[in-house]
């Protein structure tokens, strides 16, 4: 039986949503698309070959009830989209970062309690083959222990980048680098390694004409003892993403841009441990390159079986906390930890807390 799917919002990520659903074949029927603009949501859904277009959200949804929604607008508009789909009994997909704030996260979680519906987070990096084989043979003890970890994502966006009016601002995009981009790589780190304890950052706005930072660095301890330096960038002309996981036993390397698949991890054994773990890593999954397509498939998997589809709101907490606390470190001169980041730190209302040490831009409103 098909899911009846939605897309809310019809810009250029509903584009690589729609290609990818389709192909899924027929466990998917894109039913809506849905948009502000009249003229692009019509023009979006006769090139997608979806029968219903829309500008109000709530009325498609009367008029199509979707098993599922893709909320894929600007940032700002997330939180209000997934608790429409929700009140109409449809499970969410929405695209990262899911919320501008931990508040608007805590509300979040609290209208899918409410619905009794599922929330799901675009995270599409945790679901390549190379990176579901890291997590198993961590978790198998065949890597040993981790010791020291490395996410770089520096990426080049020049200034016109920011001439669409809700981006590098706070309010409508939420933050920089750290919160619209290098957020991959820290899931997919997070998703290794798990809970962080402390984060001690830099934030700096360094050339853009914005008002969020156009870099960060931090430095992250976790629970287990492991620690990571972490970089994210838009002014970088040499643009890489960029993960490494030292283990007792193994390097493991994932060099890419926006996407990876099985040339893009390099795995080197320590001395006396080849055998072992090259063994297990050449022995596991393989093949599947990460990317939305392999996300929404196991989102699907999740929702036929009862389940709750990945990556589940308690998931991207963890990644939407670290984020917080990298903006609340680099402001506050301080390492901060996950306790400092309820609800009385400004930290929690807004990621730019008391505000970032540059002035802000005066931007043009956004509608």
């Amino acid at each position: 039986m098909s899911v009846r799917v939605a897309l809310v919002g019809t810009g250029s990520i509903a584009g690589i949503h729609a290609e990818a659903l389709r192909g899924l074949g027929d466990r998917v029927e894109l039913v809506a698309g849905v948009d502000v603009d009249g003229v692009r949501a019509r023009s979006f859904c006769q090139a997608h070959g979806i029968p219903h277009a829309g500008t109000d959200l709530a009325r498609v949804l009367r008029a199509t009830r979707p098993d599922l929604v893709h909320v894929c607008t600007p940032p700002g508009a997330h939180l209000d989209a997934a608790r429409t789909a929700l009140a109409y009994g449809a499970h969410v997909l929405v695209e990262k970062p899911p919320t501008l704030t931990l508040r608007q996260f805590a509300e979040l979680t609290a209208a899918a309690d409410h619905s009794g519906r599922h929330v799901a987070t675009v995270f599409q990096h945790r679901f390549g083959s190379g990176a579901r084989r890291l997590a198993s043979l961590y978790r198998s003890g065949v890597l040993g222990r981790p010791l020291l970890a490395l996410s770089q994502t520096t990426w080049y966006r020049p200034q016109e980048y920011f001439d669409v009016p809700w981006r590098g601002s706070w309010d409508t995009e939420g933050g920089g680098p750290t919160m619209g981009h290098g957020i991959h790589q820290m899931d997919l780190l997070l998703s290794v390694l798990g809970d962080w304890t402390q984060v001690s950052a830099v934030a700096r706005r360094q050339a853009r004409d914005v008002d969020t930072e156009d870099l960060s660095l931090a430095h992250v301890s976790f629970a287990d003892g492991c620690v990571a330096s972490v970089v994210n960038s838009v002014l970088s002309p040499r643009e890489q993403s960029y993960l490494r996981f030292d283990f007792t036993r193994a390097t493991v390397e994932l060099t890419h841009l926006y996407g990876y698949g099985e040339d893009a991890w390099r795995v080197t054994a320590a001395p006396g441990h080849e055998e072992a773990v090259l063994g297990a890593w050449h022995g596991g999954e393989r093949g599947v390159p990460s990317g939305h397509r392999a996300q929404f498939a196991a989102v699907l998997d999740a929702l036929s079986s009862g389940s709750r589809p990945p990556v589940t709101l308690a998931e991207a907490r963890r990644t939407m906390e670290l984020v917080a606390a990298i903006y609340a470190s680099a402001f506050t001169g301080r390492p901060v930890g996950p306790s400092e980041l309820g609800p009385g730190s400004p930290f929690y209302d807004e990621m730019r807390g008391g505000g970032p040490p540059w002035r802000l831009i005066a931007r043009q409103e956004v509608a």
